[in-house]
């Protein structure tokens, strides 16, 4: 079976008839996922990684010359961020039709003088074009939903600061909203704590090659989800710019002066995290998964979940084109104790099956989750309580000992991997519904209709 996205919007598996429409789907309030009858067996389509398009939309909004994005995530994320790059006065073209985007660069700088920008949750966008914004000319202010008005960006406009920006926070809280009044970016030399959100040192990367002296920042301390810098220098890399990275240590990382972006086209692959509940899925029904379009050159780091899932039992096959993942042979998962800090979007997919492993399953390293959409780690053990399973919580994780699942309602908490995760979940826990289903629309609005389409 072929599931692919963009079909039809939710349909009959709505426990409520009133729907609200969230980036063209049909949501319910409320939502049962089928439960699966038999082992999938299917090949799966899913949309773009949200966080290369993200940062490639932003690397051409900054290039000379025009950029195509092809096989682009459109998702409310990237909305958000094409819809700021275009208040800035980068034309900005998104063809969802075609999953692409096209792009006239500002050569380095935004045209306009003046905006007032919004990005709901989006942490990349916010932290991406706050970086970003001193390269302009103007005034700038830049904020968000709630929620992202709890999440700190302090650090990042410290470091900002450093390097010659005018940017400050207008709470005294250190998080969003955010003013920057911008004159060119300096450079220099900076230093960031490392342990609350690698997007901060992508964010100075991705703006410091148009610094006039350069970019350098050491890091304090240990980095969290270091695959997440790779992934952004070789974006980079991608429209010519070099980026230093010192991946032995990971104490230093800079951008040196006098290189520019350059338009192209662009090619972005599948989202590993969101094929992360697809695998997942071939692991709790003991059937099989194979992603297309994801394999062995793959720039995510949350590819590596297929591993996680290869220590709980499950067979792997990685080639270069597609990414496959086969349910254990004996039909049982067995628990682990892993240290998910550099694939946290994870975190919340291992523990939706950690109810389905013959024992203990322990998630650490994952305390900056803390501060992403929602606290995961607090939502995820008061989730899987709910669901009947015993749960020890502590400040960088959780231990959830596998205890017959209790038909529940679950709360997504607006954050679309909560809503993903618990709907693995549902294809084994008879009565499980979800709460405010249409949260997935952050990154994959078709996510539902693709698991449908798969689960027999």
């Amino acid at each position: 079976m072929l599931a692919t996205v963009g079909s039809p919007a939710v349909g009959g598996n709505a426990i409520s008839t009133s729907t609200a429409t969230i980036a063209g789907h049909a949501y319910p309030p409320e939502l049962a996922p089928r439960q699966a009858t038999r082992p999938i067996d299917a090949t799966v389509r899913v949309p773009g990684s949200k966080s290369i398009t993200n940062r490639a939309l932003l690397v051409a909004a900054l290039a000379d010359g025009r950029s195509e994005l092809l096989g682009a995530l459109h998702s409310e994320d990237t909305r958000y961020m094409a819809a700021a790059l275009n208040n800035l006065g980068v034309h900005v073209a998104s063809d969802e039709a075609n999953a692409s985007f096209r792009i006239a660069g500002g050569g380095g700088t935004f045209p306009a003088m003046e905006a007032d920008l919004f990005v709901g949750n989006s942490g990349t966008t916010m932290r991406f074009l706050t970086a970003a914004l001193p390269l302009g000319h103007g005034r700038y202010r830049i904020d968000g939903v709630p929620r992202m008005r709890l999440r700190p960006i302090a650090p990042l406009l410290e470091a900002l600061n450093d390097l010659g920006a005018d940017a400050r926070g207008e709470a005294s809280a250190g998080c969003p909203p955010v003013v920057v009044e911008a004159a060119g970016l300096r450079g220099g030399r900076t230093r960031m704590a490392g342990n609350l959100s690698s997007q901060y040192f992508s964010a100075l990367l991705l703006a410091a090659t148009y610094a006039r002296d350069g970019v350098a920042i050491e890091v304090s301390g240990d980095l969290v989800s270091k695959p997440y810098l790779p992934m952004t220098t070789a974006t980079m890399a991608a429209f010519g710019v070099t980026a230093d990275l010192d991946t032995a240590t990971w104490r230093r990382l800079g951008v040196r002066s006098g290189q520019r972006y350059t338009g192209r086209t662009f090619a972005i692959e599948p989202d590993a995290s969101n094929a992360s509940y697809f695998f997942a899925a071939a692991a709790v029904t003991g059937g099989r998964v194979r992603v297309e379009g994801l394999g062995r050159g793959s720039l995510q780091g949350d590819l590596q979940f297929i591993n996680v899932l290869r220590q709980m039992g499950a067979e792997v096959e990685i080639a270069d084109q597609f990414t496959e993942v086969r349910g254990p042979r004996d039909g049982e998962l067995r628990g682990v104790d892993l240290d998910l800090g550099p694939i946290s979007d994870t975190a919340q997919t291992l523990a939706a099956i950690a109810p389905f492993a013959s024992g203990p399953t322990t998630i650490r390293g994952i305390a900056h989750a803390r501060l992403k959409e929602t606290d995961r780690v607090a939502a995820l053990a008061t989730e899987l309580r709910r669901l009947g399973q015993e749960v020890d919580e502590f400040p960088d994780g959780v231990r959830i000992t596998p205890r017959p699942i209790q038909a529940s309602d679950v709360d997504t908490y607006d954050d679309h991997r909560m809503a993903m995760s618990f709907a693995v979940t549902a294809l084994r826990a008879p009565g499980l519904r979800l709460r405010d289903p249409g949260c997935v629309a952050k990154t994959f609005p078709a996510f539902f209709d693709v698991l449908d389409a798969v689960t027999p």
